[in-house]
């Protein structure tokens, strides 16, 4: 792997086009909102959603984008509370567009404007802060599927 290459403790998933990073603490629902998400689009509420990642996330910058794989011995893996690991259909990269923070201390009802967005080896992407006990689900498709109201 090469120098400029990071492994963060996260999940990914493709949603649509882009990928969201979920990131948090241990036992934060990672894994179940990346599962949730793959459910989501079996149900029809996002078009398409493929896992790329759980549990560690390979992260590097290419062409100003911010790129994401999957550890490559947990690749095509997720953890699926009470189930233990299974095996799932998985995208080998993906371009990150969306930071999800679970458990984030500046989850806010109308978060400040700075708390939105974060930067990950030079790329500024959009975030999403949750609290900890947040409808993720909810919050992450509200997000993907609806533009802001504006001023």
């Amino acid at each position: 792997m090469a120098a400029d290459v990071a492994t963060i403790h996260a999940s990914a998933v493709l949603v649509g086009p882009k990928a969201v990073l979920i990131r948090g603490p241990s036992g934060s629902g990672k894994s179940m909102l990346a599962w949730n998400l793959i459910q989501a689009a079996e149900q029809g509420l996002v078009p398409f959603a493929k896992l790329v990642a759980d549990d560690r996330a390979c992260m590097e910058c290419h062409s100003g984008r911010l790129l994401v794989r999957p550890a490559q011995t947990l690749a095509g893996m997720i953890e699926i509370h009470g189930l233990g690991i299974r095996r799932i259909e998985f995208e080998p990269v993906a371009v990150v567009g969306l930071i999800v923070d679970l458990g984030a201390d500046d989850a806010a009802r109308s978060p400040d404007p700075n708390s939105r967005i974060d930067t990950i080896k030079g790329v500024t992407l959009p975030r999403l802060p949750v609290a900890a006990g947040a409808a993720r689900l909810a919050q992450v498709l509200a997000i993907t599927r609806l533009p802001p109201a504006g001023n």
